[in-house]
This record gives C-alpha cells, structure tokens and sequence, in this order.
C-alpha cells in the first residue's frame, strides 16, 4: 500500500506581503509542488522555510501548527499561520477520507520536536495518545514514545526536525518505522537537517534554500557533503571559528 493521500500543493488565494511570503521557497510553491512518494524529505539550512511550509501543511491538514492530531486543537488563538491561510492541497479520495472525514476518524498527525513536550503536558495518557508521562523518560526516549505510537497504519504524517532528540541509532530506528508506515499506507512529510533520516530508500528529497525548491539526489546534498567533509577533516572547518582549530 503506497498510494499518496497528499498530491500536490497550491497556492488558493493571492499570496501577503512580508515574511513569509519573501523567502524563495515559499515563492516556489507558487508553481505547485508536486509529491511523488510516499516519503518526502525537506532539507535545508535554519530559516529556509522547510518548516514554515511544513506548518502551513499542517494547516491544510486541520492540525494546530503548534502539533498534534488533526480535528483536536492544543492553541488558545486556534489561528492559522499566514501561509496556511493562502495553501491548498489536492488530497486523493483516501486523503479525504483520513484527513478531512468524521473527526474521530481523522489520522493526521503533526509531530513538531520543538513544542513536543508542551503538548505532552496536555495530552499524555488521554484517549487516543499515549500512555506514558514523557517527564519520567529521557529526551529520546520520549520523542520515540510519541513517534511510536503516533504514526502508525494509514494516514497522513508531518515531522520537523524528529532527529532533534535522537543518537544515531534511534535515527536508524525512525527509517525503520517510516519504511514501514508507508507500507502500511501511510504518506510522511518530514522537514530535517539529518543526512541519515534523508538517506531512506525511494524518498522524495526536496532541498530548500535560496533557489527555492529542487529535487536533489541524497548523495548531492549539501549537508551530506558537510557532513562527509567534516568527519573526514574536522579541522578545516573548525579553523573559521576556532582560534586554535584542530590540525
């Protein structure tokens, strides 16, 4: 099962003036931004606009931007974000059904690591989360806690920056558990700075930054050459910031 629920975004109204509406990314989506797998990675430099777009999807969605289940609302203002006011989505018959049918029924999920544990405060051990007090579990263990029982089976799921908590072996957990959701229907959109969650197999990478948006092999990304570049030699990177930078 790898049918999309999510095909492509659109802008429905004329887009605001100002942030965000500046950044080259957001300017891209004015010619729709088409998803074609059932993973699709957003990678970029901070303030790129991946997860301003990832938000504004969440919107789409009828999920709080802040994170959370779709049909619920966590924020006492409930307002869309500027860009969420002006996308729109095209959504398959099953995207309908899981994402905008009977709210009760609704599986969307926005998993945003930044406001995670807010959320957790409001919603850990009621019907339809999860059971555990994230407060008594480490960071990462609390993080896959919520990913674990959150996205499973067929729906529709948003991450930005999953990795934040996570060693690298819990990275390689969350390939696992995304390789597996898609095959049990599920469409994931996940704004990441991780070279190794963007390495997962058949995955639609989007890069973002000042040319707006492209489709880029994981092997010619550029986090993935920093990062091979730095381990290879820490020192000439460190040498601009450092005054006295490893050899």
């Amino acid at each position: 099962m790898n049918s999309l629920l999510m095909t492509r975004l659109t802008f429905g109204s004329p887009l605001g003036d100002g942030w965000p509406f500046t950044l080259p990314a957001v300017q891209a989506l004015d010619g729709g931004l088409d998803f074609t797998a059932p993973v699709t990675f957003l990678v970029g430099e901070n303030g790129s606009g991946k997860s301003t777009i990832v938000e504004a999807i969440a919107d789409v969605c009828g999920i709080n931007s802040e994170g959370g289940k779709a049909g619920t609302k966590y924020s006492s203002t409930g307002a869309l974000t500027p860009l969420g006011e002006v996308l729109d989505a095209d959504l398959t018959s099953a995207g309908l059904r899981l994402i905008h049918g009977p709210r009760l029924k609704r599986r969307a999920f926005f998993f945003r690591a930044e406001t995670l544990f807010n959320l957790g405060n409001n919603v850990s051990g009621m019907y339809g989360f999860w059971e555990d007090d994230l407060t008594e579990q480490s960071h990462g263990e609390g993080f896959f806690t919520v990913l674990e029982t959150m996205i499973s089976g067929p729906g529709l799921y948003l991450l930005d920056e999953p990795e934040a908590a996570l060693s690298f072996t819990s990275c390689l957990r969350l390939i696992d558990l995304l390789d597996r959701v898609t095959k049990q229907g599920g469409q994931i959109i996940c704004a990441t700075h991780s070279p190794i969650l963007a390495s997962l197999p058949g995955a639609q990478i989007l890069e973002v930054g000042d040319h707006g948006i492209r489709t880029t092999p994981w092997e010619e990304l550029d986090i993935v050459d920093h990062w091979r570049r730095y381990l290879s030699k820490p020192g000439s990177y460190l040498r601009h910031f450092l005054e006295s930078p490893p050899s």
